[in-house]
Parts: structure tokens; C-alpha cells; sequence
């Protein structure tokens, strides 16, 4: 039994993308030991993954480098007897403790000054892999081989027991109606996020379409979600901060449609496979897509986007400001009329 560790992403939508290849590795050796070095707050999107033997939560906030606990990690990780690491950030940091833990084959992109810590170096052709999907999959073939297309699709688990009780003690019913979904946060920056006054407005247009709307987010959304819920007049049920990460997947899973940011829930939508509609302002999809047949996205091809700023740098905000709620909501309605007549997951 192969026995292979991967470092994982440190954002919970680079780890939702990186499930194409924990599919492949799985693919290839189905009886592989698959565990994943990760950042403790995306175990339990790795939990959700039945490809992954077991999550290994990192100890390292962003840029820390503490070499005695790197050095102590790797130690116990020794014990493992890994066959096999294959590293998924392009940091130094990352593939220095399954060069310390002694791991045979580590394999992983050039970069940082990393490549003694390689001994199966990969230089990225972006032209050839032009999405972080592509390029995290193409190293779970061997090195030079061209990538085999199409990935393996996302699927998140999800169990139907625990998400009946979870909604009873959110005092919610998926049943009485069906369910859209609003995720306005995006952890970036603001130049990503559609702004409140849109999301309330098309609160109010869902709940006359025959949805009940549920605000998703974290604690750090918490102030989004309050101020939707009050410009909506109580169309939206703010539901930011009250789910953690593993719970907020179980709630996504009840809904006909959603409505996200670029952000890492908008990938989470897509790995549950529900018709999503997700806006595209300071970024692109041309990198990290939603990765489901049945998401679209909606953008503006302005000269100025995508610029990738945390805020607008001309502080006009057209990228956002000019996709209004008559656009987002006509590109719903093909979303509407199949998901109204769907079953409820």
C-alpha cells in the first residue's frame, strides 16, 4: 500500500480545487494511503472528501516559519513511512518538512528557492495548465506526461442525518420552501464582493419568486449579513456566523440556488453540484473557476478588470457597481425554472 502525503492550500477555496487531484491519486492506487498537511480550518472541507485517508492539521499561521516546530512535525511524520509528497504551495516553507521528514519522492513546482528540497521538480508550463486546478492535478502524473483531460469532478460529502439536525437547531424548514442562497463575503477584499444594497434587493426579488433566502457566511461576514437582512426587510435570514465551515456545507447542500462572490464558498457550491451563479469583479475566472457544469458566471469585461486589488484602486467600483440586481437576476432565471421543479438534496 503506497502511503503519500500531500501539503495542501491554506484557502478554502485552493483546497476545494485541489480535490481533482486527490481524485487522480485515489484513481491511480485505491487503496493508497492519501493523507493531507493542511491549515486546521480546511480539515473539514478534507473531511468532506472521501479520497482522503486522514486531514493533518498544519501548525503555521501564513509566513511563520518556526523551525523547531517544523523540525518536531517532521519527526512525527517520520514515523508515517511516506512513500510519496507532493507539495501544493510554491513556498519554500511548504516543501521543507517533507525534505526534514525524509520522504523519498517529493514532487512540486520550482519556485522560492526550493529546488534542493525537490527531488521530482516540475517547471509549470502556465500556457499548458492554465487553471490551478489543472496545475495541482498535473502532478499526479508523471513528470512530462500531458495533462489527462477532463479533471475529475468535485464532490463534497454530505450526511443527510446531521443536516436534518443542524436546520432544526437553526429553526430552519428546506422543506416549506425552496432554498436560494446568498454568500457575500470574500476574504480578500471588498473590491470582490457585490455590494450589500444589490444582495438585499435581490433578496426581496427571490422571496417573491417563492424562495426563502438564507444569508451564508462566516464570523467575519457577520456585518454583511446583518446589513442584508436589514436592507431586505427581513427577506433574508441571516445565518452569518452561525455555521462553522463543515455545517455551512450542509446548509449549502439544501439549496436550489446560489448566488457568491468569488470566494471560497462559491467553490464550495460548485462541489456540491448546485446551480450557482457566481460574480466575478476584481478577479477571474480564467484561474479559479467554479469547477461544476452547472455554475455560470457572470462578470463585466471592463478595461479596468480584473486588477486584482483588495479595493478599487480607482474607487469607482464599476466591476461590480454595473452588474446590477436586473442583470444577476436575468441570468437566473434559466437557474430558477430547472431548480423550482428540482427535488431538495
Amino acid at each position: 500500500m503506497q502511503k503519500i502525503l500531500v501539503v495542501g492550500p491554506s484557502w478554502v477555496g485552493d483546497t476545494i480545487l485541489a480535490q481533482p487531484l486527490l481524485r487522480r491519486l485515489r484513481e491511480q492506487d485505491p487503496h493508497a494511503q492519501l493523507d493531507v498537511l493542511a491549515p486546521a480550518w480546511t480539515l473539514p472541507l478534507l473531511q468532506r472528501m472521501p479520497e482522503v485517508s486522514q486531514g493533518i492539521a498544519s501548525p503555521f499561521a501564513h509566513g511563520e516559519l518556526k523551525v523547531s516546530v517544523r523540525l518536531a512535525l517532521a519527526r512525527e511524520l517520520r514515523t508515517h513511512r511516506y512513500d510519496r509528497a507532493i507539495i501544493l504551495p510554491n513556498s519554500f516553507k511548504s516543501a521543507l518538512i517533507p525534505w526534514l521528514a525524509r520522504i523519498p519522492l517529493r514532487t512540486g513546482y520550482v519556485g522560492e528557492f526550493r529546488y534542493p528540497l525537490l527531488n521530482d521538480a516540475r517547471r509549470l508550463d502556465v500556457q499548458a495548465l492554465p487553471t490551478m486546478a489543472e496545475r495541482f492535478a498535473a502532478l499526479a502524473q508523471p513528470k512530462g506526461a500531458s495533462l489527462s483531460r477532463p479533471l475529475p469532478s468535485l464532490r463534497l460529502s454530505v450526511d443527510p442525518a446531521a443536516r436534518a439536525q443542524l436546520l432544526t437547531q437553526l429553526g430552519l424548514d428546506a422543506s416549506a420552501r425552496p432554498v436560494a442562497c446568498l454568500c457575500p463575503g470574500a476574504e480578500y477584499g471588498p473590491a470582490k464582493r457585490w455590494p450589500v444594497e444589490y444582495f438585499a434587493e435581490l433578496a426581496r426579488q427571490l422571496l417573491s419568486d417563492g424562495y426563502q433566502v438564507w444569508v451564508i457566511g462566516s464570523s467575519k461576514d457577520q456585518a454583511l449579513g446583518a446589513e442584508i437582512a436589514k436592507q431586505s426587510g427581513g427577506a433574508a435570514i441571516d445565518l452569518t456566523g452561525r455555521t462553522s465551515l463543515a455545517q455551512a456545507v450542509d446548509v449549502l447542500s439544501t439549496a436550489r440556488c446560489v448566488v457568491a462572490n468569488d470566494s471560497g464558498l462559491m467553490h464550495v457550491a460548485a462541489a456540491l453540484d448546485i446551480p450557482l451563479l457566481a460574480l466575478y469583479g476584481s478577479s477571474s475566472p480564467a484561474f479559479t473557476p467554479p469547477l461544476s457544469a452547472r455554475a455560470q458566471v457572470l462578470k463585466l469585461d471592463l478595461p479596468c478588470s480584473p486588477c486584482y486589488e483588495r479595493e478599487c484602486p480607482l474607487q469607482h467600483f464599476h466591476c461590480m457597481r454595473q452588474l446590477t440586481p436586473a442583470r444577476v437576476r436575468q441570468a437566473l432565471m434559466p437557474m430558477q425554472s430547472s431548480s423550482m421543479n428540482g427535488p431538495a438534496r
